[in-house]
């Protein structure tokens, strides 16, 4: 089958008015633009990328932060914590060697306890006042 010809195949050639062309331009202009921003933020996007992943693995692991439980071999600690008489422990935060305890007093104060469990000692107390 033969392809029909069309008079506007001759009308393609013909070069655009001077307000489609500066139209043209202008499309072209606002392509470049955007397609120059595009670029930068998809840079900005890998480089925040690569910076995550090539210092993820940097931290040093801290004691109570291994997936992996404690050897066998490991024994057994028993140790207390002195707390006032009549004290109720209200919540309690573990990081690495250290246990924060938060503390209801008897007198109906509260205050944080900071202890080394490592160490066995008691690193500080912060009274919890209002003001």
């Amino acid at each position: 089958m033969e392809r029909p010809q069309f008079a506007s195949d001759e009308a393609e050639d013909k070069p655009l008015d001077p307000a489609a062309e500066k139209v043209r331009r202008k499309l072209v202009r606002f392509i470049a633009i955007n397609l120059g921003i595009l670029f930068v933020a998809v840079m900005a996007v890998l480089g925040a990328v690569v910076y995550k992943v090539s210092f993820s693995g940097d931290a040093p692991e801290t004691a109570g932060d291994s997936p992996v439980p404690a050897p066998a071999d490991t024994p057994f600690v028993e140790a207390e914590i002195v707390l006032p008489a009549g004290a109720q422990i209200l919540s309690q935060s573990l990081s690495g060697d250290r246990v924060a305890l938060h503390v209801a007093l008897p007198d109906g104060q509260a205050a944080i306890y900071i202890y080394d469990v490592r160490g066995r000692r008691l690193l500080g107390r912060y009274d919890i006042r209002a003001q």
